[in-house]
This record gives C-alpha cells, sequence and structure tokens, in this order.
C-alpha cells in the first residue's frame, strides 16, 4: 500500500475521516465491506484498482473491530477496536486522532501484517500487540481511559468486588451407591413379606410351640428392622466453605471498614459434677482447649457448671487460667494442633512438622516444662487443701479456746465441749461456699449456697500485642488475650428436685444470658475436648447460611481416644455416629446427643421457627408452607422491622422467671443470631456491621443477677424445664430436648469436619460400658412412656422423622424377644425340634435370600456412610449382648417406674484409669461383677450345654440325624460368634485365667449333658419331628 503523505483533512461532520479514505475488510467469500461512516461502497470488481488502493485501508476480521458504525444502526455491539472509538470521540479531535491512526497503519511492521490479513494468514497475538487492541470489558483486563464504553464512574475494582458466595453446600451421595441401597431396602422387604407369610401358613405341628415362639420373633425383628431401616433412605454430607466466611464478617467493607469480625457472640458449657470420678486435670486441659479456640477472642466466654460445688474444682480452675495465659498466646503463635496441652504433649508424630518459626523448639519446650508443673500443681491440690483447711481449723480451735479460757478466768470448764466445725477453706482464709469435705448443714454437695465466679473478665475489644519476656516466651505480634471463663455452681437446697444435668445447664443458659447473652451455645462433656480449633467456624457457617435462621443446633460427631485397636465394645459407635445421623441429616437433622452440640439460644427458649412446614396426607406428602407472623407474612412486613418476640400473646415474666435484666436479653439474642442480610435470598436477617460495638465490662449489679438466676427457687412457676431450656423428666434429657425442638418446626445439621471437631473418652471396661447403655436404654423406655413419644408429635414433624424418634422409644423392647430367640438354638437342641417342619428348598431360598440381600445392604451402607466393615460387626456383636443385657433390664426398670413409681438413680461412668499405669487399656481387663452379666452368662452356658447334649443325642442314636444337629447347631453358632466379645471380657488379662477354669467348665457341660440325655433318652429311630432334606 502507497504511504500517504499528507494528513486528511478534517471534515465538518463530526470529525469522520474524509470519503476519500475507505476502511474496508474482506469478507470470506472475497467482498470487500466498507467499515467507514459513509454508506457501504460496492469494491467489487468492476472498480479499478487505484480507485482505492491509495485510499482503503484494509482492517483486519478480529473480534475487536466489527462491522457497525453507529449506536443506532443493527449490528453494532458495545465493544469497538480501539481506531473506532478513537474516531467517534468528537468532531474536533479527528484530524489528530486521524493521524495517530495512519501513523500506525503506515509502519512498515502494520504494512506487512496487513498484507498477511489480506492473504488470510493472521496473526491475532502480534496484531493484538502492536495495535493494543483490548478484549473488551471485565475482570481480567480493563484499559484506563475514562470514555471507554460509555461507562458511567465504573473502574477495574468493581470487577474485582467476590460475588455473593454461600457458606455451605449440601452434597448428595452417589446415584451410583444410593439408588442399589434403596432398591435392596425395597427387594428385601418384599422378600420378608413372602417369608413371613410363609412362615405363617406353614406351621410346624411336632413343635407349634417353638413355631410360635419363633413367629412372634421374627414379626417383631421385621417391624424393628424397618424402624431402623426407612429414616436411612435419604443420608445426604455437608461442606462448609471457611474462606467466604472469612470475606463475609472478617473483611473490610463499607459497613466494616476496619475489617473487625462481624460474627456473634458463642457461649461455651461445660459440666462436670464429681471430681473424684470426674478428674480436674480432664476438665482443665477442655477448658484450655476452650480458651485456644480459632474465634474473635472478644466473642467467646466459656461457663463451667460445677454441679457438686467442690472446691477441687474450683481452685483446679483458677490454677487452668492462669496457665492460659501463656498456653493460649503459645498456640496463637505457632497454630498448635489440637490446643488440649495434654493432647498436644502426647502426640507420637514429629512436633516439628510444618513449623518454620526458629524459636518453635525452644517455646516448646519450654512450655512442656511448664504444663508438667501445672500438671503436678493440680494433682497436688487435694493434699494442699487438707493442709490448709486443717491448719485454719485447728487456728479456729485455738480462738475458741482462748475466749472460753477468758470467760472462766483462764480454766476451761471440764464439762465444756469445743464444738468447732471442720470446714474447707479457701486461700484467702474464707470458708468455701460449697461442699466441704466434712459435709454439714449449707455445706453438703445436695445443701450450699450458688457460686459464680468470673476467673477471667471481660477481654479488651482491641487485640493485646505481647512482648519479649525473659522470663517467658517472646510474644511479640501475639494478641495474648483469653476469653472470658466464669465458674458456675448452682444453689441446691434439700426439698427442691433440681432435676440432675439438665437443671444445671439451664442455670447456666440463664446465668450466661446476664453475664455475655452469646446468641449461640455450645455445651460440652468435661472430658471432650475441641480437637479441632476451626470446628466453630464450620459450625458458624450452617447457622448464619441463609436458611440458617430457621436451624436450632449444629451436632458434632462424637469421636473417641483410649478405645482399645479392636474396639472391643463398640465404643466409637460409628454405625449411629457415621451412619443414621448422616442420615437423618437428610431428613430434619440429627438427634442431640447431650455433647458437641451448638444451639441457638432462641430455639433453646421455647420459641417456634421464622418459617416451618407442616406435614399432612399419606406419609405427610403433602406440605404446607406457614410463616409463624400470619399478619407479617399478610402485610409483607419485613423481618428486621418486626422482631420475633413481639408476639403479643408471649408473658414473659410468667414463662422466664421475674428476672426484668434476663428477659430483656430474649430478643437480642434472637437479634444476633440472624443471618447476614447481603442477598435478597437471605431471609430474616440483620444489617452488616451490627455486631461491631464492643462488650461493656461486667460490674457488681450484673453479676448479681447472674447469682440471682441460678438460685433454687428461681424455677417455681415458670416453664423451665418443660418448655424451655433443657427438658426435664428423663435420663436421656438430651434426645428429648432435641425431639421438643424438631417437633416446633425446626430443623437441625450435622456437621462432620475433615479433621474431628472434638474427641473424649468413652468408657472401654465391660461393666461401664454395659452400666452406660443401660441409662440410654432406660431413658428411651421413658419416652415411649410418657409424652415425648413420637406418636403424639405434631404435623411439623416429618414422617420419616418421626419414624426414627419412634424408633429411639421402642428399641429397648426388642431385647425381650431377642433373648426369647437366642434360646430357640438351644431349645431345639434339647427337644430334638426345629422351627420349620423340615429344612425344604423353600425354606433355605428364603433365608438365602434374606442373607444376601442384607449383607449387601450392609455393604452399601459401609460405603456411603464411610465406616469399616469390623465396625459393623463389632455394632452387630454388642448389639446382641448389650440387647440381653442393659436394655432387658431397662425395660424391667422402666416398667416399674411408670406402674409403680420407683425412680432410678445413676452414678456417673468413671473417667479415670486402671490401676496399672503402665498400659493404657487397663480398664479393658478389670472384671467388676454386676447383674447386668446373668443373662448373656447364661445364653452362652445354656449355648454350649445344648450343643455337647444334641453332639452326644446325635452319636448316640440308632440312626442319627446329623442334618436335624447341623441346623440347630448353626443357629446356635451365630449366637456364640456375637458373644463372642462378652466372654473375652469375662476373661480379663490374656493368660490370667487359670487353665482350671476351662476344665470345670468342660467337666460341668459333659455332666449336665449326659444327665439330661439320661433322663430323656433318645428314640431309637426319627420321629415325625425328626427334620428332613
Amino acid at each position: 500500500m502507497p504511504k500517504s503523505s499528507n494528513s486528511p483533512p478534517k471534515s465538518s461532520s463530526g470529525g469522520r475521516p474524509p470519503q476519500g479514505v475507505k476502511f474496508t475488510r474482506r469478507t470470506s467469500s472475497g467482498r470487500l465491506v466498507n467499515l467507514s461512516r459513509d454508506e457501504d461502497m460496492d469494491m467489487s470488481g468492476e472498480s479499478g484498482q487505484n480507485d482505492y488502493i491509495n485510499y482503503t485501508v484494509m482492517m483486519p476480521p478480529t473480534p475487536d473491530n466489527q462491522p457497525g458504525t453507529s449506536d443506532n444502526q443493527p449490528g453494532t455491539t458495545r465493544f469497538a477496536s480501539e481506531s473506532q472509538r478513537q474516531g467517534m470521540n468528537n468532531s474536533d479531535g479527528g484530524g489528530s486522532k486521524m493521524d495517530r491512526r495512519m501513523s500506525i497503519l503506515n509502519s512498515s511492521n502494520n504494512k506487512s501484517m496487513l498484507l498477511r490479513s489480506q492473504t488470510q494468514d493472521f496473526d491475532h497475538n502480534r496484531w493484538l500487540f502492536e495495535t493494543k487492541g483490548t478484549y473488551g470489558i471485565g475482570n481480567a483486563f480493563w484499559q484506563d481511559d475514562p470514555n471507554s464504553f460509555d461507562d458511567n464512574g465504573m473502574s477495574m475494582s468493581d470487577f474485582m468486588d467476590k460475588p455473593w458466595k454461600p457458606l455451605t453446600r449440601k452434597i448428595q451421595i452417589p446415584g451410583a451407591i444410593l439408588s442399589p441401597y434403596r432398591l435392596l431396602i425395597g427387594v428385601r422387604m418384599i422378600v420378608l413379606a413372602f417369608f413371613l407369610s410363609w412362615r405363617v401358613r406353614n406351621p410346624n405341628y411336632d413343635a407349634m410351640w417353638l413355631w410360635g415362639i419363633s413367629i412372634v420373633c421374627e414379626l417383631w425383628f421385621a417391624f424393628s428392622w424397618l424402624l431402623d431401616v426407612l429414616p436411612k433412605l435419604n443420608p445426604i454430607n455437608r461442606s462448609a466453605d471457611l474462606v467466604a466466611l472469612h470475606d463475609k464478617f472478617d473483611q473490610p467493607s463499607p459497613s466494616n471498614p476496619t475489617g473487625r469480625s462481624d460474627l456473634p457472640s458463642l457461649d461455651v458449657f461445660v459440666s462436670t459434677a464429681d471430681p473424684e470420678k470426674e478428674p480436674p486435670l480432664v476438665t482443665a486441659n477442655t477448658i484450655l482447649s476452650i480458651l485456644g479456640v480459632d474465634y474473635p477472642i472478644e466473642k467467646v466466654s466459656c461457663y463451667i457448671s460445677d454441679d457438686g460445688g467442690a472446691i477441687l474444682t474450683f481452685e483446679a480452675m483458677a490454677e487452668a487460667v492462669k496457665f492460659a495465659e501463656v498456653w493460649v498466646p503459645f498456640c496463637r503463635k505457632h497454630n498448635i494442633e489440637p490446643r488440649n496441652p495434654d493432647a498436644y504433649f502426647s502426640i507420637k508424630k514429629d512436633p516439628t512438622k510444618n513449623k518454620k518459626r526458629p524459636d518453635f523448639v525452644k517455646d516448646r519446650r519450654w512450655m512442656k516444662r511448664e504444663y508438667d508443673e501445672f500438671k503436678v500443681r493440680i494433682n497436688g491440690l487435694p493434699d494442699v487443701i487438707k493442709k490448709r483447711s486443717k491448719m485454719y481449723n485447728t487456728r479456729e480451735e485455738k480462738k475458741e479456746k482462748q475466749l472460753l479460757k477468758e470467760k472462766n478466768g483462764g480454766v476451761i470448764p471440764p464439762d465444756q465441749t469445743i464444738d468447732v466445725p471442720k470446714a474447707t477453706w479457701m486461700a484467702d482464709g474464707t470458708h468455701w461456699p460449697g461442699t466441704w469435705y466434712n459435709s454439714t448443714a449449707d455445706h453438703a454437695k445436695g445443701d450450699h449456697a450458688g457460686i459464680l465466679q468470673v476467673m477471667s473478665k471481660v477481654p479488651d475489644h482491641d487485640p493485646v500485642m505481647g512482648y519479649a519476656d525473659e522470663k517467658r516466651l517472646d510474644f511479640t505480634g501475639v494478641d495474648i488475650r483469653v476469653p472470658m471463663f466464669a465458674y458456675v455452681s448452682r444453689e441446691k437446697r434439700p426439698g427442691y428436685d433440681h432435676n440432675k444435668k439438665a437443671g444445671a445447664m439451664n442455670a447456666m443458659v440463664r446465668a450466661s444470658a446476664i453475664l455475655s447473652n452469646g446468641p449461640f451455645i455450645l455445651n460440652l462433656d468435661c472430658d471432650h475436648y475441641i480437637y479441632n480449633s476451626h470446628a466453630l467456624k464450620e459450625g458458624m457457617c450452617f447457622m448464619l447460611d441463609r436458611g440458617g435462621d430457621r436451624v436450632c443446633y449444629i451436632q458434632f460427631p462424637q469421636r473417641f481416644e483410649g478405645i482399645d485397636p479392636s474396639d472391643r465394645y463398640a465404643n466409637h459407635n460409628t454405625v449411629f455416629f457415621d451412619g443414621n445421623m448422616r442420615a437423618l441429616d437428610g431428613l430434619q437433622g440429627p438427634m442431640y446427643v447431650g455433647t458437641g452440640c451448638m444451639f441457638r439460644r432462641y430455639a433453646l427458649y421455647g420459641f417456634e421457627p421464622p418459617r416451618f412446614i407442616e406435614h399432612t396426607g399419606v406419609f405427610g406428602r403433602v406440605k404446607t408452607k406457614i410463616n409463624r407472623n400470619p399478619n407479617q407474612a399478610r402485610l409483607h412486613v419485613d423481618d428486621d422491622q418486626e422482631p420475633l418476640t413481639s408476639d403479643a400473646e408471649m408473658d414473659l415474666p410468667q414463662k422466664f422467671g421475674n428476672s426484668s435484666m434476663f428477659t430483656d436479653t430474649i430478643p437480642i439474642a434472637e437479634f444476633q443470631a440472624r443471618p447476614l442480610a447481603d442477598h435478597k435470598s437471605v431471609k430474616n436477617g440483620r444489617p452488616p456491621g451490627a455486631l461491631l460495638t464492643p462488650r461493656p465490662p461486667l460490674d457488681a449489679p450484673t453479676v448479681a443477677e447472674a447469682i440471682a438466676v441460678i438460685s433454687c427457687w428461681y424455677e417455681d412457676k415458670t416453664e423451665w424445664g418443660d418448655r424451655i431450656g433443657w427438658i426435664y423428666g428423663s435420663v436421656t434429657e438430651d434426645v428429648v430436648t432435641g425431639y421438643r425442638m424438631h417437633n416446633r418446626g425446626w430443623r437441625s445439621i450435622y456437621c462432620i469436619t475433615k479433621r474431628d471437631a472434638f474427641r473424649g473418652t468413652a468408657p472401654i471396661n465391660l461393666t461401664d460400658r454395659l452400666h452406660q447403655v443401660l441409662r440410654w436404654a432406660t431413658g428411651s423406655v421413658e419416652i415411649f412412656f410418657s409424652k415425648n413419644n413420637a406418636i403424639f408429635a405434631s404435623r411439623r414433624l416429618k414422617f420419616l422423622q418421626r419414624i426414627a424418634y419412634l424408633n429411639v422409644g421402642i428399641y429397648p423392647f426388642t431385647s425381650i424377644f431377642l433373648v426369647v430367640y437366642v434360646f430357640i438354638p438351644a431349645m431345639s437342641l434339647f427337644s430334638g425340634q426345629f422351627i420349620v417342619q423340615g429344612l425344604d428348598v423353600a425354606f433355605l431360598t428364603y433365608l438365602l435370600l434374606i442373607t444376601v440381600s442384607l449383607t449387601l445392604i450392609s455393604l452399601l451402607e459401609v460405603r456411603w456412610s464411610g465406616i469399616g466393615l469390623e465396625e459393623w460387626w463389632r455394632n452387630e456383636q454388642f448389639w446382641v449382648i448389650g440387647g440381653t443385657s442393659a436394655h432387658l433390664v431397662a425395660v424391667i426398670q422402666g416398667l416399674l417406674k411408670v406402674i409403680a413409681g420407683i425412680e432410678i438413680s445413676f452414678t456417673l461412668t468413671t473417667k479415670s484409669a486402671g490401676d496399672d499405669v503402665d498400659d493404657i487399656y487397663a480398664d479393658l481387663y478389670l472384671v467388676k461383677w454386676t447383674s447386668l452379666f446373668i443373662m448373656p452368662l447364661t445364653i452362652i452356658i445354656v449355648n454350649l450345654v445344648a450343643l455337647i447334649m444334641g453332639f452326644l443325642r446325635t452319636v448316640y442314636s440308632v440312626i442319627p440325624q446329623w442334618n436335624k444337629f447341623m441346623g440347630s447347631t448353626f443357629f446356635s453358632f451365630w449366637v456364640l460368634s456375637h458373644m463372642y466379645p462378652f466372654a473375652k471380657g469375662l476373661m480379663g488379662r490374656r493368660g490370667r485365667v487359670p487353665t482350671i477354669v476351662y476344665v470345670w467348665s468342660g467337666l460341668l457341660s459333659i455332666t449336665i449333658a449326659l444327665l439330661w440325655i439320661s433322663i430323656d433318652p433318645p428314640t431309637d429311630s426319627g420321629g415325625t419331628g425328626d427334620i428332613q432334606i
């Protein structure tokens, strides 16, 4: 193309190029299309080459250079080439812009580029570089041109803002696992129906009593299996997004310019009752893990409820708070996990992994020494308290003697006795207001004053950075604040029903509302510590996500330490926590299991959710969505303008007690628990930045009011324990409390974190384990005979959720049928009869189909729940052991309580280890006799004797019926295989059972078998009751 030496003259028509210069492009058909503002010219072969070669500029067919020259022409797009935009700016600058355009096009490089474009060989990347072409508008590239794209004040920052993201998401179980699982459940239901029908229609006329017993048991087992498996039809997984939580609540924004945390406050409850069975060192480690949690420090408050009022627990907590002043900053400085010092220093793996600070090894060595000294101080507290009390009591006795001498002229009368109470003294020289070692009136476990001691004050609102200290660690740049901690021991007096743990928890609810009023409450047992410091934030994701205002609590799975590797007694309980609970999360939510649960305080107060669904029709298929406030829904009033506590029918003083300071905290807790209103899909939200104000410091009147609400008379004529807080009337108050919330329309969430959220201990001793199961089963029987039975549930409870709660109350009654059924093999061997007339093809086919379908269902359940096959088998074994011992006793005790009004008392499970300190599994081998052993031991002995007797009967028969013997033997071995862990537990430590015990057992079994054969000798030929194949 010839170069043009003269710049084109200005035009009067808006600065566009003169008509002598045309901008064109070549189409795929070879036709040249005009790109200038003039009308298209026919550039076909009719015109000569000189007509356009000196004046026509060939534009490459790039995405930025498309036909269209004005906003009102068809084909015009928002994106234009740089040359087009410059040509359309204004009429005055047309000439200069044309000069720049022509200078670019006249370069030799662009000439070669244009030549390549005319030959359809175009280098797009080189064109973008040489002509400064752009990609358009977006967050990948932005051109700093105020007139670009005719925008109004837009900049790159407008595109860099992150889009709205949910805090959680639901992860469905793969259809390749779930669909066959559901199909097999349906198939097994059909097979069971046909099998039971066949069993009813084909009785064993030679042994009708045996046939009738087996039929009744099998019908119940089928019903029990349905109650257990139906709620498992819709398991799901969930995940939380901690990055999105950080972006929403902890990042600077127009409503939060300083970037302070906008997360709601959280109160953590820890409960203990007896320092002898719940060692203070274990409780102190749990408290330390809470104080070091990864959550805004000023928004965490920790409370411990000491229901025994023990000075040992009180002083152990004081030592723990003092140690936390160095332990908590150490955890923050080096990102320690877990933040339980005992668990951390017991980790077997390399502690330096992923640690990069050069002073870590020195700091860890110093902290380990400090912790060892802390443990020694805790272990020495009992002796210190007793010596101190003895010293003060001796001093008081001397004072009394001196006063008596002064009154009687320096002589103590012989008939005068000095009566000085043996008090328990605190370190400051005052009487301990709680329980004394030598119990007296006003100082006993069931008779003492209320105690509330704030041991760690409300932390400053601003971070307090540490400094280098020669005597301590270098905490430079580390926030050294510690969350607030308070010791609570409610008042107890004779004549009041204190309602065990549920009453203690409700007292803490009221006291915490006065002191901190966290809208969310996390409750932990004293032996369950925080293993994952980020777990509270993961739980908060579900509470603060859209729809989170309908969530009453977040239940975390229970994980245990110190369990024997084989998990002999199914202490991990993974089938329940990873199977049943995960499946309930797909319905209305998991049950509350007593610990590791984050509550919405507003839901604990007995209020209904802002929205709920009523289920009617067959199986609850008809759903009706209901807003809690009909007037509000009808008037379309915004939730932020109409608080949920504006119900005119609510009489606060009558329901919650006579503390106006407490009732004033209720609407505040409700508002602070709302999700962030940062999206139109979020209902009942709060504005961003509403929780940035600092907490006021505690004053004397506030603490005095908190002490008043933990008095023993406060709950009189209120609804505490009936509708509000933890529900009274059952030893399993946890299940009842969760059921009441679900029954009001709330839902719950199951939060399984990648790293275990909490870890605790479980009794590995057989006796302790059975007593624990006995307490759970007794509570279930109480639920069945109370108004909390799921049969009477409201329409707000989903159908399958109702089935799950119904199973909670019914499962202990299965023990009656189970005990009878496990004796059937022995009865068959003793009597020479069987449950069916003969082992025909139909019976064996049904048995095979039922077994195969159950096996496949179990394998698929193992797949979607993530549990191990051995764990599933251990659970099956202990189901039989517990069902024939603890569950049976629970049914008897429950019936006695309902019929005769006999109350059942339970003792705490000991958390301490066995006598052998060198073996962490010492408790596993301890044999502590209990009446719960009688029935399982009888089952084992009877089945062993029956096997020997059946074998001898068959051998000495004229016509041995080995098929009959093998049929009964199979079922007998099925029973004994389930009883194997129980038998192993009775043997104690391996090698400690003398051999003579086995010899005596064998001789006894053979003697009884021979005696039975002598009394009832076998017949010479098989009778009509013989089993034939």
